[in-house]
């Protein structure tokens, strides 16, 4: 996941952490952007009898801002709700599940659509939408893909969403990158130029055969744009949408008495989690803050552009690997502001640095995903997204196919400083360093058609 226990209160609370979130337009309906919000990171998928599940006292939602001033024009939330059948087994189904309404289905959850606008006016799209089961195994659920299927739903409004377990299709080194920033192709720090990317060891998906809970939604691309309009240009302003992710819990929950006659008093609610770009809250911000960027809106992350413009990273890769990155070295001795992270992060990168491209939302510096919904998806999408000419990927929303560790890095080493400043020359190994892994090394494959992510793991076949 690119943001899972990235701060240590969120740590301790995975139903309400943000993992993954993905932004881009639709492969199945290009007419259309699909928006896919992870939670409850790294699920083993042998996890009875108490499986996982949304929290019913989490509330979920999806932002979505048109005119680029870092607050939502538009808000998807989802509230969920659990309801037992049998309170006498401690069985999660006590028989095999065929359908979503299967009476061997003994803990089920439904939830909730609201639509809210930019004036806060609010529109419950759908009350009561059913989650598929957790991914018991073969025995308990036959035919899970079509049981998943069977709950993805077609809202009257035009949209389409999905909430329930998934694989997760995110791919990472976890175990070398926290091992002091290594890349196992850089393990061997006496081997110079292309010679060093010949890999000392193989990378390993840390990540791999686990599950999450994802929010998917399918929404027209006229609902999200400024303007309404179904076709715009790449170089509008208003075919650029920012999006993010949050989940907020009450500030004061107490109940009184059994849960069916609970006197409950309930306060405002608290954001505990967030997520815009991949891995910023992760590797950018520092562990004092952390917890604060968490309970903050995008419209203020003008305080933390310090750290993306001076990004630690970018000093601690002349140091790992000496000789590699002494134009990096000196671009940090020099202090200079990364007005290319500043671009990619905080405003979106303005027409004129790239050809045929553009995501800018103006000037105010705001952690979300930007993503140009004028530019139609590919068939072959490539890892390294705009870095390799691919205008469809990252930083242009985010694909599931992306590698976002490896642009990420790449971008911090230097890669992209030349976009802002044509004098200066990035090092070689900023091009060539790569976490060594791509969506292949997901065992789930994914789908051709909304939700994308795969099948979740059983726990039968993957203990």
């Amino acid at each position: 996941m690119s943001s899972h226990r990235e701060a240590p209160e969120i740590s301790k609370d995975p139903v309400a952490d943000s993992s993954d979130l993905y932004a881009f337009v639709s492969p199945d309906d290009p007419d259309t952007v699909t928006i896919i919000a992870n939670y409850v990171p790294m699920q083993l998928p042998a996890s009875g009898p108490n499986f996982f599940e949304f929290g019913d006292d989490v509330l979920y939602e999806i932002h979505i801002d048109a005119n680029g001033d870092a607050r939502p024009d538009i808000t998807y939330q989802f509230r969920f709700r659990t309801e037992l059948r049998n309170n006498n087994t401690f069985l999660y189904n006590t028989g095999q599940i065929k359908s979503l309404d299967d009476e061997n289905w003994n803990r089920r959850q439904f939830f909730s659509v609201t639509k809210v606008d930019a004036h806060g006016k609010s529109t419950v799209l759908h009350s009561k939408l059913p989650c598929p089961p957790c991914n018991v195994g073969k025995i308990s659920i036959p035919d899970y893909a079509k049981l998943a299927s069977d709950a993805v739903a077609s809202l009257k409004t035009g949209e389409k969403v999905f909430a329930g377990q998934r694989a997760d299709a995110f791919f990472v080194d976890l175990g070398s990158i926290f091992d002091l920033g290594t890349l196992r192709p850089f393990q061997d720090k006496h081997l110079v130029g292309a010679s060093l990317f010949n890999y000392a060891g193989k990378a390993v998906n840390a990540l791999d055969k686990l599950n999450v809970h994802s929010i998917a939604l399918q929404i027209p691309l006229h609902m999200v744009r400024r303007d309404g309009k179904k076709k715009v240009r790449a170089s509008d302003p208003g075919a650029v949408i920012g999006v993010w992710t949050s989940a907020s819990r009450r500030q004061v929950q107490v109940r009184q008495g059994d849960k069916k006659n609970a006197d409950v008093e309930v306060g405002p609610q608290v954001q505990v989690s967030r997520l815009g770009n991949p891995l910023v809250n992760e590797v950018v911000i520092p562990m004092a803050q952390k917890d604060l960027f968490n309970s903050l809106e995008p419209k203020e992350d003008k305080r933390f552009s310090k750290f993306v413009e001076q990004p630690e990273l970018a000093g601690l890769l002349p140091v790992l690997y000496p000789g590699l990155f002494d134009n990096l070295a000196a671009l940090n001795k020099a202090k200079t502001p990364r007005a290319d992270l500043v671009a990619i992060l905080l405003t979106g990168i303005p027409d004129g640095l790239i050809d045929g491209f553009q995501n800018a939302t103006g000037d105010t510096k705001a952690d979300m995903l930007r993503l140009n919904t004028a530019i139609p998806p590919v068939k072959a999408p490539k890892k390294f997204g705009i870095l390799d000419g691919d205008l469809a990927g990252f930083p242009n929303g985010r694909r599931i196919e992306d590698d976002v560790v490896s642009i990420s890095i790449k971008a911090v080493a230097g890669a992209t400083f030349a976009l802002v400043d044509d004098t200066f020359k990035p090092d070689a190994a900023s091009g060539l360093v790569e976490q060594g892994l791509s969506i292949k090394d997901a065992s789930a494959p994914l789908l051709k058609k909304f939700p994308f992510l795969g099948t979740p793991f059983d726990g039968f076949n993957n203990p």
